[in-house]
């Protein structure tokens, strides 16, 4: 079956993700190759699909180093026990990398290139921490034109979520107040069983973690008024309103509607159109603005056909900035709370929102969701899915 416009349609079957850890905390001890292992394996068995079946693995990982090196989703492959004839490569476009892997997955089951592909992402930050991948003599891949062409020594996105913060008028107050929500959303998410359907439970140590770990139930706006700025030279931007370094791996299985009939799979929801832009690099972590815009524009909808929008938290001012330049009433943006409360593993984030989005889709018996991540180097992948 084709669409309209000649090409296959991509479906999601399903999709998995662990719990989200914190920094040092329960899962923080699990080989990030064995984390995604064993979501691989969750996927494939709560799918039932033949592993053989499966034309090819793109993940996403940021961190490229140490345990995540040569490939982190090959090695998970083969350390699952899956069959060596189904190859999988490894994408960075930083903490987007987990949608731009289902983005590639989707893009080839469109293109007549896969039937059935696995799309996931991992990140153990406890293990190979946010910027070990970076080894050059002065820490940095900035090149004097790159320095010369934008008038700063290095970018930092914390600065660019201060920036966006002042440039969008947004006060201290405003940004915690966003978090505390995000943890409160999630703690009553968890609490009604909501992200269940999307966890596999993890054993650890005798006991099974079902939960993510980063969500406080009990934060207040007077607990994260308390906390000092996250960086020198910062005034606004804290620990609290800032998402959380994590540990977790998310995993989809994505396929073209001809070959889930024919394997008697039940798609749960197909994918519209997909954005990726540029923004400015300093600011960083503006691009899920235009790239919300441009998805918007490639699949002719509007935002008020949209009855889900998942905006990566990467720090508050990125979602409460989107939502002023889009116009999006809270009551459809990170339902079920964000990054901020359920954690960031950088690789796996981007898968997380699409599979927290149809899951909620589902709930609301909704049509169509829109995912936005923001990423490092000022950039931002943006993609529409409609439930089935």
């Amino acid at each position: 079956m084709h669409n309209g416009n000649g090409r296959h349609e991509a479906v999601i079957i399903g999709g998995v993700r662990t719990p989200f850890g914190k920094r040092g905390g329960q899962l923080s001890g699990w080989h990030p190759v064995e984390m995604l292992s064993f979501t691989l394996k969750g996927l494939l068995e709560r799918t039932g699909v033949d592993p053989t079946a499966v034309d090819d693995v793109i993940g996403g990982c940021v961190g490229q180093v140490g345990e995540q090196a040569l490939n982190v989703t090959r090695m998970a492959w083969l350390d699952a026990g899956l069959p060596e004839s189904t190859p999988g490569t490894t994408v960075d476009r930083q903490c987007g990398s987990g949608l731009q892997a289902l983005q590639f997955a989707a893009q080839g089951v469109m293109a007549g290139g896969y039937d059935l592909v696995v799309a996931c992402g991992v990140e153990n930050m406890s293990r190979v921490p946010l910027g070990s991948n970076v080894i050059s003599p002065d820490k940095t891949p900035m090149t004097p034109g790159i320095r010369d062409r934008y008038q700063v020594e290095h970018f930092n996105q914390a600065i660019g979520a201060e920036m966006i913060a002042r440039q969008w008028g947004l006060s201290k107050t405003a940004l915690d107040e966003f978090s505390a929500r995000s943890h409160h959303l999630a703690a009553e998410a968890t609490a009604a069983g909501k992200l269940r359907q999307e966890i596999l439970p993890v054993p650890v140590e005798g006991t099974t973690i079902d939960t993510d770990q980063g969500i406080r139930p009990d934060t207040s706006m007077e607990k994260l008024a308390t906390l000092k700025p996250a960086f020198e030279g910062l005034e606004l931007l804290t620990a609290g309103n800032s998402s959380q370094i994590s540990d977790g791996a998310s995993a989809l299985l994505v396929a073209s509607r001809e070959k889930a009939e024919e394997l008697g799979l039940k798609p749960r929801a197909r994918f519209v159109q997909f954005s990726q832009v540029g923004s400015d690099p300093v600011m960083m972590l503006t691009g899920p603005i235009p790239a919300t815009r441009k998805v918007l524009q490639r699949a002719g909808l509007s935002t008020d056909d949209i009855d889900v929008f998942e905006v990566n938290e990467a720090f508050a001012p990125v979602c409460l900035a989107w939502q002023e330049e889009i116009g999006v009433e809270t009551d459809r943006l990170n339902v079920n709370g964000g990054a901020i409360a359920l954690g960031h593993p950088l690789g796996a984030s981007g898968a997380r929102l699409i599979l927290t989005a149809m899951n909620e889709l589902e709930r609301r018996e909704g049509r169509y969701a829109l995912a936005a991540i923001c990423e490092g180097g000022g950039m931002a992948n943006a993609a529409i899915i409609e439930r089935l």
